[in-house]
């Protein structure tokens, strides 16, 4: 399979993202490299291989969930520089 000019306009239209032709063309370039890679891949005998399903055969230890509370409402607050009788005051971040 070889990527063409349409191929990478969708996949840039998929991903909303804009090309001009020099550039077009350099992605094309690279995603050719990628697919003759995985081509390569292909040529391996992998018959007698099991498919891999985790990258390490380590378990992951998971500890109880345990709820704890270290310290009240108040005390949290006590050392805000800005809080109401709730919550604490933040400066708007996300403009409009």
């Amino acid at each position: 399979m070889k990527i063409d000019n349409e191929t990478v306009d969708k996949i840039a239209h998929l991903a909303r993202l804009e090309f001009e032709n020099e550039s077009k063309e350099e992605i094309k370039k690279d995603m050719n490299n990628m697919l003759s890679f995985v081509d390569k891949l292909n040529e391996l005998e992998t018959s007698n291989i099991e498919p891999l399903i985790y990258m390490s055969d380590k378990v992951n230890v998971m500890r109880e969930d345990d709820v704890k509370n270290d310290i009240t409402q108040d005390e949290a607050l006590k050392n805000a520089p800005k809080h109401d009788s709730d919550y604490f005051k933040v400066s708007k971040v996300i403009n409009k």
